[in-house]
């Protein structure tokens, strides 16, 4: 029995297809799925063929599904907004990002441990 996708999922889809509004995609449970455009990215989209193309495999969270018509809403920001939740830097020593108050205070308080990590060199301030 093959697995249903399900609101939730991340999975891999093949894109089928390109409109100005968005991206038309096929999922491992042969359903379709479209990536609005307002889904593609955090940032300003003009052009949905800057960022994806017909034949591409894709990660995508699966976001609603139409009951009736077993048509997903997908989301590719989605997908990136999770992998940016982990610093940049070096592979062994990635940290979980934590919420922390913004300004500039929670910014000298880390900096030492920044400079220490090479993260940032004392040369650059």
């Amino acid at each position: 029995m093959e697995h249903r996708v399900k609101v939730g999922d991340i999975i891999d889809v093949t894109i089928t297809g390109i409109q100005p509004y968005g991206a038309f995609a096929s999922l491992p449970d042969h359903t379709s799925g479209l990536i609005h455009i307002s889904e593609i990215s955090d940032k300003f989209v003009r052009n949905v063929e800057n960022f994806v193309h017909v034949g591409d495999i894709i990660h995508v969270k699966v976001i609603d599904i139409d009951e009736k018509t077993h048509q997903s809403k997908l989301s590719l920001k989605a997908v990136h907004t999770v992998r940016r939740k982990y610093k940049r830097g070096f592979k062994n020593q990635r940290e979980k990002i934590q919420e922390t108050p913004l300004g500039f205070s929670s910014l000298k308080d880390k900096l030492p441990k920044w400079i220490d990590q090479g993260i940032i060199k004392e040369e650059n301030l």
